[in-house]
């Protein structure tokens, strides 16, 4: 019950839903292509990460001083139907904005 309602949880923010389509339509991206692109402060992405990474959603991976954000593989058929809908949704989903000198 606890990781139902947790990755039920996690995806109640319209601000994570559009992070999470971002992440899965761009496969694996730099946290500071994340902030870049949503225009957002580090600390309010992180936090945001953090939700969707312990709701199962996300794997994180470290490059040097980066840190890369992709969609878990392979995601349970709950959080894969998550998904699945999430995209369906009309969000404004940003374009994949790489700025940051990455690397």
């Amino acid at each position: 019950m606890d990781i139902f309602l947790k990755t039920v949880g996690s995806i109640n923010d319209e601000t994570r839903l559009r992070i999470l389509r971002f992440i899965n339509e761009n496969t694996e991206v730099c946290v500071c292509d994340i902030e870049n692109s949503f225009n957002m402060i580090q600390s309010r992405i992180s936090r945001h990460l953090k939700i969707l990474k312990e709701a199962g959603f996300l794997k994180v991976e470290r490059k040097g001083r980066w840190a890369y954000y992709s969609v878990r593989s392979p995601l349970d058929r709950f959080r894969q139907s998550i998904l699945q809908e999430i995209g369906y949704l009309e969000l404004d989903i940003p374009k994949l904005e790489k700025d940051c000198k990455n690397g």
